[in-house]
């Protein structure tokens, strides 16, 4: 196991390396350096100018020179004008440039400072990806169960009535995306005018105008049923089939199993049989899906933040790339790519746990 896990980390770090390179390059071109001498200089800039600019604030050189000094392993730029007064990456925040340290990458904490929220990029990111986390686990909470229910419920006894509804279910809300279902809940729930929310007021069964909030916002500062519901539903609805699905076929290959017929042969009660037996080996793929659900997560994150108007991560990224924060645009890519592989690799030595016939070379 310990020789496995050394060559995964080590493969997780190169391929962080990489796509954070890839990253790295494609949001320091160019056009995008010129939009933001622009934007943090002037609109009015001559080309002169922002040339200059670039120079003057570390974006010059040679890409791999600039992708070191980001990440930490070269030494920062520092430059000195007219004046004798010299500035650097390294030495913002040091009284001289003699205090100032030689490196100060993200290897050493320092992920810059973002140019949209004004503030330094780690204290933006933990922030934001704190209210993530919490919408994360709700949605996990919701998904995980309901999908495993259906999915036992629909393979326990392929081809009834169950199976074909709860079916016909997984299929729906997968091809379903969530800014299609989004929308649908909130004409449904959170509409004034529209849904079930103009009859119940004026049955007078709710006190305001809508059963839930449209907008997520309230949520970050309280978390209540009422605003956060359906922002956690629109994600889990299309997780809720994928996992479904693939726990129905799990469940039905291992329905049909030689040991499974022993048993009910032998006299074993039903839910016993389901329970003791058949739900372990039914439940190492959908693992699998589950695990490698948090990815897909910080996708959905990014539409249903938008459409709900909940701050955090994936509203972030999505302000960043709008409001070309290259910044705080490269750490947000970083977190993601490190969610990513560290799901991938829980995913891969919790398979082993879970079933004793996979042997590890």
């Amino acid at each position: 196991m310990l020789p496995f896990l050394l060559r995964r980390v080590g493969v997780m770090i190169l391929t962080a390396l990489t796509l954070s390179f890839v990253v790295f390059s494609l949001t320091n071109l160019a056009p995008n350096l010129e939009k933001l001498a622009r934007t943090e200089g002037s609109v009015r800039m001559s080309d002169e100018a922002v040339d200059s600019w670039i120079i003057n604030n570390g974006h010059g050189g040679l890409m791999i020179t600039r992708y070191g000094q980001w990440l930490g392993v070269v030494p920062g730029w520092t430059r000195t004008d007219d004046k004798g007064v010299t500035r650097g990456r390294c030495i913002q925040g040091a009284v001289t440039a003699e205090d100032a340290p030689r490196f100060c990458g993200i290897l050493q904490g320092d992920w810059g400072t973002s140019t949209v929220f004004r503030e330094p990029v780690a204290k933006t990111v933990t922030d934001k990806l704190a209210s993530t986390g919490w919408l994360m686990l709700w949605v996990m909470l919701v998904m995980v169960p309901v999908s495993l229910i259906i999915g036992v419920m629909s393979g326990m006894r392929e081809g009834s009535r169950t199976d074909r509804v709860l079916s016909t279910f997984a299929i729906a809300t997968t091809a379903t995306p969530e800014y299609v279902s989004g929308v649908i809940l909130v004409v449904i729930f959170a509409s004034a005018t529209t849904g079930i929310s103009p009859i119940l007021a004026e049955w007078g069964w709710i006190s305001g105008r809508t059963l839930f909030l449209g907008t997520a916002t309230s949520a970050i500062d309280q978390i209540t049923f009422w605003n956060f519901a359906l922002p956690v539903m629109t994600i889990a609805l299309y997780g809720i089939g994928y996992i479904a699905r693939m726990t129905r076929a799990s469940m039905t290959e291992v329905m049909t199993q030689q040991y499974i017929r022993t048993a009910r042969l032998k006299g074993v009660a039903f839910h016993q049989v389901i329970v003791k037996h058949a739900l372990r080996n039914a439940l190492i793929a959908p693992f699998t899906v589950i695990m490698l659900q948090f990815p897909w997560l910080l996708n959905g994150v990014v539409i249903v933040e938008t459409l709900f108007n909940y701050k955090g991560f994936g509203w972030t990224l999505v302000q960043a790339a709008g409001n070309n924060d290259i910044q705080l645009l490269l750490a947000c890519s970083v977190v993601a790519v490190f969610v990513v592989l560290v799901t991938q690799l829980i995913s891969d030595v919790g398979y082993v746990f879970l079933n004793p016939r996979i042997r590890l070379s």
